[in-house]
């Protein structure tokens, strides 16, 4: 498959995985999607989860790409790393296909529902081997992973009960699809986003603002005046946003 355009090359490097262990990859066969979890050093002398976090990469890159968080994340939230089914080159994986022109982004509408579908079907699937219910859940993710995070939030609120918009958008695409307003109010969402963004810039952190308030969803939105990528502060207010609202 042709790699698409907006390949991240900055991929976000805050943190070091050297305190977590990472399971081999994994399949789930009710969603199709491979995934691998991330074992924190105090996991076996803790209780049992509390919390499961879907982490999402961006596109171009792999499940790997937001390991680095692991060193911050408490021991009682259950971590999935998840691969993007579609495969553009060796180590590269995606959610969508995407071109960029003079109005802006333009996608595979049927890549991004399908993945979208996927997601809902692991999420699904992870909450009930470990009995974790959705309201403790949270999907977050870096660019194009964002984008799938918030979209499956907004059209499954029911499945979630948080998400996390780091250096993405919320796709138009999805206005037909979204939840019904009282369960949309009790989504939870944190969106951070670099002010001197040229992949995608400032006005989609603002735009997804704006949607969020008309939605009537509680957010937080984050601006920092880096380009497109996840620094160790941005990291930082993630893990303290989630650990609040999942674990408090």
């Amino acid at each position: 498959m042709t790699p698409p355009q907006d390949r991240d090359p900055t991929s976000p490097q805050p943190l070091t995985l050297s305190s977590a262990q990472l399971s081999p990859p994994q399949h789930d066969a009710a969603s199709g999607l491979t995934y691998r979890t991330l074992v924190l050093p105090a996991a076996a002398s803790a209780p049992r989860p509390q919390a499961l976090l879907l982490l999402l990469h961006g596109v171009g890159g792999n499940e790997m790409q937001l390991a680095g968080l692991a060193p911050l994340l408490d021991a009682r939230i259950k971590v999935a790393l998840v691969r993007g089914p579609l495969e553009f080159g060796p180590g590269q994986f995606g959610w969508f296909q995407v071109s960029f022109g003079p109005q802006g982004p333009s996608i595979n509408p049927d890549q991004a529902e399908r993945s979208r579908q996927q997601l809902q079907q692991l999420a699904a699937s992870l909450q009930s081997a470990s009995g974790i219910d959705p309201a403790h859940t949270v999907v977050a993710g870096f660019s194009q992973g964002g984008i799938m995070s918030a979209g499956l939030a907004l059209t499954e609120p029911q499945q979630v009960g948080g998400f996390g918009l780091l250096s993405g958008r919320i796709l138009p695409e999805i206005a037909p699809h979204l939840g019904a307003p009282d369960a949309l109010a009790r989504l939870e969402g944190f969106v951070s986003h670099g002010e001197f963004d040229d992949k995608l810039p400032l006005s989609w952190a603002e735009k997804a603002g704006n949607w969020l308030r008309e939605l009537g969803v509680p957010h937080q939105l984050h601006l920092y005046p880096v380009g497109h990528q996840l620094t160790s502060e941005m990291a930082h207010d993630f893990v303290a946003w989630l650990t609040a609202r999942c674990l408090a």
